[in-house]
């Protein structure tokens, strides 16, 4: 995952700051934008993680800080639904002059009333989801109930949000009343996906209902089981990240190619923001590698070994197969269990460890003794297993880089 940083005016020429998170490949088939929570920024973890998930489906996704929040200029106090909507209109606006017009809208919690209110204003926007979003703009007054009556009488008030002071003017209030949700949600005309936690206790999940209930179809919902509001777990965002890209292809024209271009059978790519968590394109397939958490990854994806592992399991598989079916045996099924360690050697000539991988091989079907014990022995035949077991020869060199 590549990120690009980018800036972009809003309505006043103040500059907002964005991320652009791009597939490995630098080709995305589709653009979305990422909305982020109230007072939230384009650094929340799950911004990041839900991205990933996006651009190993091959989507490029744009985040930015609302005005006045993270790195963007401007004052917050001065914001409301309709300023962020204008914001996320010159976020379009940029990507369409810079990349590709975007086609699919993301909000989540707050950030997804955005999106629901900014979709009318869009023609290229082909579908929108929403994660933990409220269905009334109104529910996030809640966040702020002491203050509610200064608000009123002063114009303005310091309130506390999340442990840190904004200052929430009364246009606030008066812009996010004014909103006739259910309305533009059945006026909405676009494929809607909900995504909600019945966990959440921030925006509880009955907003969801009420959201999927105003909308017209085509509409979907997706429960996030066990996911708190922030989506905080990384497993939780990439999940939604991947649900939502997997949905969204229904919707949306995907023609381009979005290949990392080369002349080898795979490619990986790790960039230093993301630790361990490696892309992989293995031919027209995307897979992630990682390692564990007690290694300092973040456990998105197999091992490098696992990888290789798995390697010997499949092909295991696949030759026990093909040889039985060349005979016309009644083979139903092979599980392959695998377990990678390295073990000392000591003889006259090495001492160290080597790489031991213990196979073992379940075999069902109506077969007797003699066709399992040779099909014990075809095991060994398997290429990879020869692969492993030969010595072979890496051979490196660096590539030339395209600037």
């Amino acid at each position: 995952m590549k990120r690009i940083k980018v800036q972009f005016p809003n309505e006043k020429d103040e500059q907002l700051s964005g991320i652009l998170f791009m597939p490995a490949s630098r080709k995305p088939h589709n653009y979305a934008i990422f909305v982020h929570c109230f007072t939230c920024s384009k650094n929340l973890n799950a911004v990041r993680d839900i991205a990933r998930g996006l651009n190993t489906q091959g989507f490029g996704v744009l985040t930015f800080d609302f005005t006045g929040l993270g790195k963007s200029e401007g004052t917050f106090s001065e914001n409301n639904l309709s300023s962020n909507t204008q914001d996320l209109l010159q976020a379009a606006n940029f990507l369409k002059q810079n990349y590709n017009s975007p086609s699919l809208l993301i909000g989540h919690s707050f950030g997804g009333a955005a999106v629901l209110h900014a979709a009318f204003k869009l023609s290229d926007i082909s579908a929108v989801a929403t994660i933990a979003a409220p269905h009334d703009p109104e529910h996030i007054k809640h966040l702020f109930d002491d203050q509610l009556e200064q608000i009123k009488t002063d114009g303005i008030a310091w309130v506390e949000i999340a442990g840190r002071p904004f200052q929430i003017q009364d246009q606030f209030l008066q812009d996010i009343n004014a909103i006739e949700v259910d309305q533009r949600l059945h006026l909405l005309k676009k494929p809607l996906l909900v995504l909600h936690s019945p966990q959440d206790k921030i925006v509880e999940i009955e907003n969801a209902k009420l959201i999927y209930e105003s909308a017209q179809h085509p509409k979907s919902f997706i429960s996030l089981v066990g996911a708190d509001h922030l989506l905080s777990d990384p497993k939780d965002a990439i999940y939604a990240g991947k649900v939502i890209a997997s949905w969204a292809e229904r919707y949306l024209d995907s023609q381009v190619d979005d290949q990392i271009e080369t002349d080898h059978d795979v490619v990986v790519e790790l960039n230093k923001e993301d630790t361990y968590t490696a892309e992989i394109q293995a031919g027209p397939h995307r897979l992630i590698s990682d390692e564990p958490q007690s290694l300092g990854g973040s456990e998105l994806g197999p091992t490098p070994y696992e990888y290789v592992a798995a390697g010997l399991g499949s092909c295991t598989a696949m030759t026990l197969f093909m040889y039985a079916r060349r005979k016309n045996w009644e083979l139903e099924s092979v599980r392959v269990h695998l377990i990678h360690d390295k073990k000392h050697i000591e003889d006259s000539k090495n001492e160290g460890k080597i790489d031991v991988f213990q196979r073992e091989i379940e075999i069902i079907g109506k077969l007797s003794d003699e066709q399992r014990e040779r099909l014990l022995q075809i095991a060994n035949k398997c290429p990879v297993h020869k692969t492993l077991e030969s010595s072979s020869k890496i051979i490196t060199s660096l590539r030339s880089l395209d600037f």
